[in-house]
């Protein structure tokens, strides 16, 4: 679906003033976004795009020069930080991942020549699977994201999970970024000391479940083992929020099967959904 007017509203007054390189004068802003949002809602190639969008070209180096410029990010922020100045942002933050598989035409992406911050796998793995690629995220309390990271298909949670907190970076009218939620929540796949240890020294309360392995362990060096973490039970019911984030961002047919070549351009597409989920009424 294209952008709505109130969406546009928020939009608009974000969107990069600057004139191309080479003089001239952008194309239309609204209708470049509403070209790309129909690609990545869609799946469809490049070439296929529907002739009321203009030249695909056109329109596909508007979204990698953003891309890498940071643009779809700090657009993608600045809405969340609207929300959060309106109260709207709950700050019991879910942290999980999820596989996609990548299209046979994401493969093939030169090593060389690769935009700045583009990880040398361009976030493709191979596994059982065929291709896949890793979305870690926060979201928050209703259902929407805070921070992606992206890694190969057989990565772990574990080790992602300092790169997701790193990205969570909401900006304040006064003062620093917000960047500690209130509490973070995640399953038995987090439950690390290093992560417990992260999170204590941040002051952020921990809702993370405790493995079965963990607890024996614990239990065979008795005393020595210590008290086990804290872990509210209740409050975990509240998990599921980043599980529903996922298959929102799943109804996206782009995003639920990765076709880019490169993570710099998947990731962009992740963050024009986000843009459009903040941006909703």
């Amino acid at each position: 679906m294209p952008l709505t007017d109130a969406q546009w509203a928020r939009i608009e007054p974000l969107r990069p003033d600057r004139t191309p390189k080479r003089g001239g004068r952008w194309r239309d802003h609204r209708q470049v976004i509403d070209a790309i949002a129909f690609k990545f809602q869609t799946g469809t190639q490049w070439v296929h795009l529907p002739e009321k969008y203009g030249n695909w070209r056109d329109v596909y180096n508007r979204l990698r020069m953003w891309s890498v410029d940071g643009t779809w990010e700090r657009v993608f922020t600045a809405l969340v930080a609207q929300a959060d100045v309106g109260e709207d942002v709950s700050w019991a933050v879910s942290v999980d991942s999820t596989i996609v598989r990548a299209h046979q035409h994401a493969a093939g992406a030169r090593n060389k020549g690769a935009p700045p911050g583009e990880p040398d796998d361009h976030a493709i793995g191979r596994s059982r699977g065929g291709l896949t690629t890793k979305i870690h995220l926060a979201s928050d309390g209703r259902c929407r994201p805070l921070a992606f990271a992206l890694t190969a298909g057989q990565a772990g949670d574990a080790p992602a999970f300092t790169a997701v907190m790193a990205r969570l970076r909401v900006p304040r009218r006064r003062g620093r970024p917000r960047t500690r939620p209130d509490t973070v929540l995640a399953d038995k796949a987090y439950s690390s000391r290093a992560i417990r240890d992260y999170l204590h020294r941040r002051g952020i309360r921990t809702v993370i479940p405790i493995p079965a392995d963990q607890l024996r362990h614990r239990m065979r060096q008795g005393s020595d083992g210590g008290r086990p973490p804290a872990f509210d039970r209740e409050a975990y019911k509240q998990r599921n929020t980043v599980e529903r984030c996922i298959n929102r961002l799943k109804q996206w047919r782009g995003i639920a099967t990765r076709y880019e070549k490169t993570s710099t351009i998947y990731l962009a597409g992740l963050h024009v959904a986000g843009i459009f989920l903040w941006s909703a009424p």
